[in-house]
């Protein structure tokens, strides 16, 4: 089993967080949202990952410490980790072909701007599996239209009347994922365009003209990363799973001085409390210093300094200075506020 990272997007809607590190890469409850996926997706197939692969943009941004990273993430799960970029950004599918010679055999594709919790039987028989999430809002998202057999045979964008409330939430599992390739390459050559760009939705709807049989794999939470917004809100649902699940959040090499945490928050080594209160649902970096503040539901990322602030709702990056009384915020690296 194979799995493909389109991750080439500069992450526009989430900067100034974005402007210095690729959005896959922005930490949530401790963790880069890519890592964390793709260790969800691993738990889910339940079997050997021969390769993952990671398809990155323009060299100047996925840089080498990017690379690394990634490789490490793939050798970690036992699985060659092979690295490609998509230096024109023309779409999704577009995206895909950039990856074009590990398209062969048992494949998951997972677009790394999304968070999941999931536990179903994947389903080996199918042609492909589309992975969606039941939607109290259908009419806001791409869902799957299913037949008696519930087998998907249309996707619908943003359905003006009810067609299912199955949301597509961009991973997919293809039994042979060379057919999507083929069928991906019919859509480059013949500059079949949507939204202006290369879609994978017109390689799948090939597939399904053609007979493949597509199923569907829900999935229990579908966590988005876009903005700061649903960043901060997607940072306290992990951090609430992680603590029912018992795991290790806060570091014994954290230093807390007269300070009280509210669980659960994630705490990495290095960090320095000083009279303060931080928490519930706070993600802090490794290296950071927070002294005379009160922090909740808030994500500050590392080697960052916060003094006599009240922070909700708020993300801060990487070595960024705050001092003052501001309360929703949203500053990136290196930023100072004093």
């Amino acid at each position: 089993m194979k799995i493909i990272v389109p991750m080439a997007g500069r992450g526009s809607r989430l900067r100034p967080h974005t402007l210095t590190v690729p959005k896959p890469l922005i930490p949530v409850a401790g963790k880069p949202i890519v890592h964390r996926l793709v260790a969800d997706i691993a738990g889910v197939l339940n079997e050997n990952i021969d390769e993952i692969a990671f398809i990155l943009g323009d060299p100047a941004f996925f840089g080498s410490d990017v690379e690394e990273s990634l490789k490490e993430l793939a050798r970690e799960l036992g699985a060659k980790p092979s690295i490609y970029r998509q230096l024109d950004p023309k779409g999704t599918g577009h995206a895909i072909m950039c990856a074009e010679p590990s398209l062969s055999g048992p494949a998951v594709i997972a677009y790394a701007d999304t968070l999941i919790r999931a536990d179903f039987e994947l389903d080996k028989e199918a042609d492909a599996v589309i992975w969606t999430k039941k939607v109290e809002n259908p009419e806001a998202y791409g869902v799957v239209n299913l037949n008696e057999k519930d087998e998907i045979i249309e996707l619908v964008e943003k359905p003006e009347t009810f067609v299912s409330d199955q949301a597509v939430i961009g991973i997919y599992y293809f039994k042979d994922v060379e057919v999507l390739k083929n069928e991906l390459q019919y859509v480059l050559d013949n500059n079949i365009i949507n939204g202006g760009e290369y879609q994978i939705n017109d390689g799948i709807k090939r597939m399904m003209a053609a007979g493949k049989v597509f199923k569907t794999g829900t999935v229990s939470e579908w966590m988005d990363c876009g903005n700061k917004e649903v960043t901060v809100a997607t940072n306290q649902r992990m951090l609430g799973f992680l603590a029912e699940a018992n795991e290790p959040l806060i570091s014994e090499n954290s230093t807390n001085q007269n300070s009280q945490i509210i669980e659960p928050c994630f705490i990495a080594q290095g960090v320095v409390l000083k009279n303060s209160t931080v928490g519930p649902y706070v993600s802090i970096g490794q290296g950071t210093i927070i002294e005379d503040s009160t922090v909740k539901n808030s994500i500050i990322q590392t080697q960052s300094v916060i003094k006599n602030a009240t922070l909700d709702n708020a993300m801060i990056g990487n070595h960024a200075h705050f001092d003052g009384n501001f309360t929703n915020v949203s500053i990136g690296d290196y930023s100072q506020l004093k």
